[in-house]
């Protein structure tokens, strides 16, 4: 227990010192004193300050494609589906904020080796969304006219830009703020066909109930 609080007590003082002074504005000496540990302990858990940058991108990338991928297990609909995966995508803006800032405000400093395998996750979770919408157009519940692509892309974009304005003290709690984009998200996709109230119970119930 320990060894894993410092291991998160150091990645937790990289998020702050890299928020502020940027990646290469911060030395691994300042956030061994920043996290009250020494060199001993900050090489015990990474290798370098690359390695310590790619967890914390992959520590929400990894959240997202495993609690995804369960849930799918979960449901034969795919629009059940894909409101069980929205609702586990908008929630890791609430659990993961301050990593998903310094990923995308330093992303660009990631080794070539780090950057192909949070590429290869991003890519894999891409292919969730999109198998999803396929399977939607197949079954008849999402309309015939949706390019699977743009529409995956159109999803992933809506949904990635919360980490720009989401307040965790803000008016709206992240469920609530979770309901309006999948209700939003099926309107734009649902066939004629389906009637979206049957998958009321789905929306109010996923983000407490189906991704525990």
């Amino acid at each position: 227990m320990i060894t894993s609080n410092l291991r998160e007590k150091i990645i937790q003082s990289a998020i702050l010192l890299f928020e502020k002074h940027g990646y290469h504005g911060v030395s691994v000496n300042e956030i061994i004193k920043h996290a009250q540990t020494s060199k001993g302990g900050f090489y015990h858990h990474f290798s370098s300050k690359d390695e310590l940058l790619y967890v914390m991108h992959d520590m929400f990338i990894s959240y997202v494609l495993e609690k995804s991928s369960a849930v799918i297990q979960t449901f034969a609909s795919p629009t059940e589906k894909l409101i069980a995966v929205l609702s586990e995508f908008i929630k890791v803006f609430d659990l993961y904020k301050p990593h998903i800032t310094v990923f995308y405000q330093e992303s660009i400093y990631l080794t070539a080796d780090y950057e192909h395998q949070i590429e290869q996750k991003r890519k894999k979770f891409k292919q969730m969304i999109a198998h999803i919408i396929e399977d939607g157009i197949k079954q008849r519940e999402f309309r015939s006219s949706l390019d699977i692509h743009l529409t995956t892309m159109a999803i992933l974009g809506i949904v990635n830009w919360t980490y720009r304005w989401y307040d965790p003290n803000g008016e709206k709690s992240i469920e609530e703020i979770s309901e309006i984009y999948i209700d939003f998200i099926l309107h734009a996709v649902a066939s004629e066909n389906v009637q979206l109230h049957d998958f009321a119970k789905s929306i109010t119930n996923m983000p407490n109930d189906q991704t525990n």
